[in-house]
């Protein structure tokens, strides 16, 4: 008589039917079509949308103009100003967030009393919703009861509380500072998780070798980190580019469109001017942008990986 167990442990290892892929795309296209109506359709439309002379305005007439929306785009002076303002936001917050992102994985990879406490305090940045986080900094740079101003006086460093966000040259570092301390928690975490992944050995090897600190953090963590620097690089990069809550809760571009960047200037032209063409040709150049950015930062590391 045949052991039972020994027949299904047979009917484990030799199943009676190979892997059907056709069984698999029925069950996976339910998902699919959701992907395709949510994200793909609303993609190719809005290009299409670009190529028209779409204004709410005058709804019933939609000339077809192909790229005259690009072209009166790229001759607009205004937005080659926002261009620049955005690369420079973006090189500003990424920067920042980079330097202290790594300052802060380094402190939180030692071992030290308060450690958890401590990466659990970092982490209330990165859970404020991006609408909170841009109120809350609304209130603190306020010129009448903004803490900001009220410890710049505590300290003598003013003398009179100042209009903050209506300084023309202190709105777009103001702005920054604000995405700066809502970035810093996720690109911290990203970084001590590379950190975190760094054998043992390689540091005690050095140390045998006779290399001091700041050799073994040039020639091992360094390299190591390079994975997780091209990531946060490319994913703070692209929140810098497109990001619009700050600029909509704390200037709306100005003062005198010193914050005009990108994103606002899409919302300027597809909401406020009604422009549904122009518009969704600005938010293409935006996301052919970083698609391009994001390219050669990824071919860029992957030569020193």
């Amino acid at each position: 008589m045949k052991n039972p167990l020994a027949a299904v442990r047979g009917a484990w290892r030799y199943p009676v039917s190979a892997y059907d892929q056709k069984s698999a795309m029925w069950l996976l296209s339910p998902m699919l079509v959701v992907l395709m109506v949510v994200a793909v359709f609303p993609v190719i439309y809005s290009f299409w949308v670009s190529l028209y002379d779409l204004k709410l305005t005058r709804p019933h007439r939609v000339p077809f103009v192909w790229f005259d929306n690009y072209l009166k785009i790229f001759a607009d002076p205004l937005f080659w100003e926002s261009v620049t303002r955005t690369a420079s936001f973006t090189v500003m917050s990424v920067t920042a967030i980079m330097v202290i992102a790594l300052l802060m994985a380094l402190l939180l990879n030692q071992e030290f009393r308060g450690r958890r406490v401590l990466s659990a305090i970092l982490l209330i940045p990165w859970a404020i919703p991006y609408v909170a986080n841009g109120l809350m900094w609304k209130w603190i740079y306020d010129s009448g009861y903004g803490a900001l101003n009220g410890l710049l006086l505590q300290l003598g460093l003013i003398d009179k509380y100042l209009v903050m966000l209506g300084d023309v040259n202190k709105t777009m570092g103001l702005i920054t500072n604000a995405f700066v301390w809502k970035e810093v928690p996720l690109a911290t975490i990203l970084i001590l998780v590379t950190l975190k992944s760094i054998r043992a050995d390689l540091y005690s090897a050095a140390k045998v070798d006779g290399a001091n600190v700041w050799q073994r953090f040039l020639h091992i963590t360094l390299p190591a980190l390079v994975p997780g620097f091209a990531l946060v690089m490319i994913y703070e990069a692209m929140m810098a580019i497109r990001h619009f809550d700050l600029f909509f809760i704390l200037t709306e571009g100005g003062p005198a469109e010193a914050s005009h960047v990108l994103a606002w200037q899409v919302y300027v032209e597809t909401f406020r001017k009604l422009a549904f063409g122009t518009g969704s040709a600005l938010a293409y150049i935006m996301a052919v942008a970083t698609f391009m950015l994001a390219f050669f930062i990824i071919r860029s590391t992957s030569r020193k990986l």
